[in-house]
């Protein structure tokens, strides 16, 4: 079982599954947009949001030095494959 914990939200779970789904890194209007399309009812100010709070836990990570493309880091796969304590995830910065 993944650890919850209390500043993650749904949302958190749909886009880190959706990046582990395309296996690519996508920047967060991108990644909106295709949300969007598969069905998800996520906007896109709240994605903006939530990547932010994902790359502040190491969940994931700005993938080039240019832009802002997002993509999963191992402590995402972990926290996916549910092999990550959640003491790991609660001590993010919160700034």
């Amino acid at each position: 079982m993944r650890p919850r914990v209390s500043w993650m939200t749904a949302n958190d779970d749909t886009i880190l599954e959706y990046l582990r789904e395309k296996e690519m890194a996508l920047p967060p209007g991108t990644l909106h947009f295709n949300l969007e399309r598969e069905g998800f009812e996520i906007g896109y100010s709240t994605v903006r949001r939530r990547i932010k709070l994902l790359e502040s836990a190491g969940l994931v990570e700005n993938a080039t030095d240019e832009g802002s493309y997002y993509a999963l880091t191992e402590k995402g796969y972990a926290y996916l494959a549910g092999d990550l304590d959640a003491n790991d995830l609660e001590d993010r910065d919160s700034s």
